[in-house]
């Protein structure tokens, strides 16, 4: 991480919408936790959440490990919970893991692995342990179908979402009273951009996985399991280098991650279900 500190002025009012509405959902929802990929924006929340209750995490913090994460991912997630003191809850799909069938040995496709290792694994652990509301780290600039998501979205049956049925966000006024029962995915990086993520990064020094700066020409932009993830061409070895880059750049940022490019449909599908 780099030594010398930067202001982006720009960047405190994002902030104060994300503590906004991370102490909007903190007052309004009971059993809370936190989606944490260890991925940037994800450490991003994680940093936010910290501002926004003085220095704690007050709620749980979910990992749904697929066991073919990369290993720097799974060192840095074991160190961060235990320097910050998290509740951390691993969620794993163990039947379908013992089972073989998944990608790359087994006859599953990629959307298929993501399915039982990511959204079957996520859902048992929203079920086991009742999380009525969870916060997750999504942009609207990353991914198509997530440029339809509401900062407050409501779930249907087994957390299925509807993206065509989600209540207007109109002028910073939310929908924060549900039905009972209705499972609420709060999303306070939605308005956030990936150089936005990076700058926030460096002003605040925000410990990230060593795998998003470049070696021997290469570099992850996005982080996810092993197989189904790529580097791309860098020679960014610093936050600002990074920022630098992704000023000049006009490639997808999830370009790299396979599983998006293998079906878009199905990826859709696949969120509409219940994955994040």
């Amino acid at each position: 991480m780099p030594v010398e500190t930067q202001r982006y002025p720009h960047l405190d009012k994002l902030e104060a919408q994300s503590v906004y509405i991370m102490r909007e959902a903190f007052a309004k929802f009971e059993n809370l936790a936190m989606l944490w990929s260890i991925g940037k924006d994800s450490n991003v929340m994680m940093w936010l959440a910290r501002k926004a209750f003085f220095g704690n995490v007050p709620f749980p913090v979910v990992h749904v490990d697929t066991h073919y994460k990369i290993p720097e991912m799974i060192e840095f997630r074991d160190r961060q919970a235990k320097e910050l003191g998290l509740d951390l809850v691993v969620g794993e799909n163990t039947e379908v893991l013992k089972s073989g069938i998944t990608f790359p040995n087994g006859k599953a496709t990629r959307v298929e692995c993501c399915g039982t290792l990511k959204k079957d694994a996520l859902q048992a652990t929203l079920h086991q342990h009742g999380y009525t509301a969870v916060f997750a780290g999504i942009r609207r600039d990353e991914e198509g179908t997530r440029a339809k998501e509401r900062y407050f979205s409501p779930r249907g049956k087994d957390f299925a979402w509807d993206f065509k049925d989600q209540p207007p966000e109109l002028w910073d006024q939310f929908k924060t009273d549900f039905e009972p029962g209705t499972h609420i995915r709060i999303h306070p990086l939605l308005h956030w951009t990936e150089v936005n993520i990076w700058e926030y990064i460096h002003q605040e020094r925000i410990p990230v996985v060593g795998l998003y700066f470049a070696k021997d020409g290469k570099r992850y932009r996005s982080l996810g399991c092993a197989p189904c993830t790529s580097k791309v061409d860098s020679n960014a070895t610093t936050v600002p280098e990074i920022i630098a880059e992704l000023r000049g750049s006009k490639v997808a940022e999830r370009s790299t991650r396979a599983q998006d490019a293998e079906s878009e449909h199905a990826f859709e599908q696949l969120r509409a279900q219940g994955y994040m």
